[in-house]
């Protein structure tokens, strides 16, 4: 796939709720996710199924009740940046927070190689 296809398969399938699926197609085995800081997992989480984990920590952690998530900004042949914006309820807490974070995806021999979270503290 090339970077363009990878950023529009990445951001249809967010917004389709195909994040899951996705991985398998647009990741490599080996790929890298960093996030801006530790969520108690720790900020880096290496290969498929330690990037499954940190999805499947966010949807018992989370729940998402809206949002938008922008189209995918490409720079250069590598890399592409999306902007995610979301209110989402922390499940135990009940608490209900606006958030909204850019991720960068940098992109080899056709998948996702690492990905990088930015947002405030």
């Amino acid at each position: 796939m090339t970077l363009n296809e990878i950023a529009q398969e990445l951001v249809a399938g967010c917004r389709e709720n195909r994040a899951h699926e996705n991985l398998d197609a647009l990741y490599a085995a080996d790929a890298v996710s960093v996030e801006a800081l530790d969520n108690g997992m720790g900020r880096e989480a290496q290969g498929i199924e330690a990037i499954r984990g940190k999805h499947a920590w966010w949807d018992a952690t989370f729940e998402v009740m809206g949002g938008q998530i922008s189209d995918p900004m490409p720079h250069g042949d590598d890399r592409f940046a999306v902007i995610f914006e979301m209110t989402a309820k922390h499940k135990e807490s009940g608490e209900v927070s606006d958030m909204k974070e850019v991720a960068l995806y940098t992109v080899g021999d056709g998948k996702i190689v690492r990905e990088e979270f930015f947002y405030g503290a």
